[in-house]
């Protein structure tokens, strides 16, 4: 059965999630606007000038959204090889929108759904957020991201989307990638989708961007977890899918 989205979902989604940096944006030019009087002549145009830089960037990042959430082939996930009657897991971080896409794409598929949410370590209230308005599919299983309970090259695949960025530690994170590659078989792949650190996201999200990691760091996780990367393939300008082999089986980083 296709899987549709709803029009305008992934932009509202950000929109609905991050509500209180969107809310102090326009607070902040609304009262430089209001009190541009009050404020002493030279520090006016500073202050109007970066309340205006504020509500630009507010509009920018929405406008970016809407065009990777809701207008670009992000969840046709055409990286994704015929998975029909393939072992794939699909693993989220509190928040899962391309399960139920993967199972519309390919039903015969054996889908096993996990969420590394901790709620100890993953403080953002984005997170929390999405969590209360989307919960857990049926049968998604609560997992470490240290220890993955199940055994060694029982998946094909293995997909992390627009989640593993929020593993901020580097041991923990390369720990993760060391359990994918375990339970991943020999000839199977990882997919690692994500935002960078980069010049496109920067200029999409400002400070937003240093939440995402650079390529760079994505590549020394892969190196030290002894993957390797197959292929990067740019979604849109703004989304990198890694293509990730067991060291050996691919092409060196």
């Amino acid at each position: 059965m296709e899987v549709t989205r709803k029009p305008l979902q992934g932009v509202t989604n950000i929109a609905r999630f991050n509500w209180h940096f969107y809310l102090i944006a326009f607070i902040a030019f609304t009262l430089a606007f209001l009190f541009q009087s009050s404020i002493p002549g030279q520090f006016r145009i500073y202050v109007f000038s970066a309340s205006v830089v504020a509500l630009l960037t507010m509009i920018i990042s929405l406008l970016v959204s809407y065009y990777v959430y809701d207008f670009s082939n992000l969840y046709s996930l055409s990286w994704l090889p015929n998975s029909e009657f393939k072992k794939v897991l699909n693993i989220n971080a509190g928040f899962d929108e391309t399960s139920q896409f993967i199972k519309g794409k390919f039903p015969k598929c054996e889908l096993t759904i996990c969420d590394f949410y901790d709620k100890e370590k993953h403080t953002e209230v984005s997170i929390k957020r999405a969590r209360s308005a989307y919960p857990p599919l049926i049968g998604t299983i609560e997992v470490s991201t240290n220890k993955l309970p199940f055994k060694d090259n029982e998946f094909e695949y293995c997909l992390a989307i627009l989640s593993a960025h929020e593993i901020r530690d580097k041991s923990e994170r390369v720990q993760f990638f060391n359990e994918l590659k375990r339970v991943t078989k020999p000839n199977g792949q990882i997919f690692v989708t994500e935002h960078l650190r980069d010049f496109n996201n920067f200029l999409a999200y400002t400070i937003g961007s240093f939440h995402f990691y650079s390529k760079s760091t994505w590549k020394e996780t892969f190196k030290l977890a002894n993957l390797s990367v197959e292929r990067e393939i740019k979604t849109t300008p703004f989304i990198t899918t890694f293509i990730l082999n067991d060291n050996g089986n691919g092409d060196t980083l």
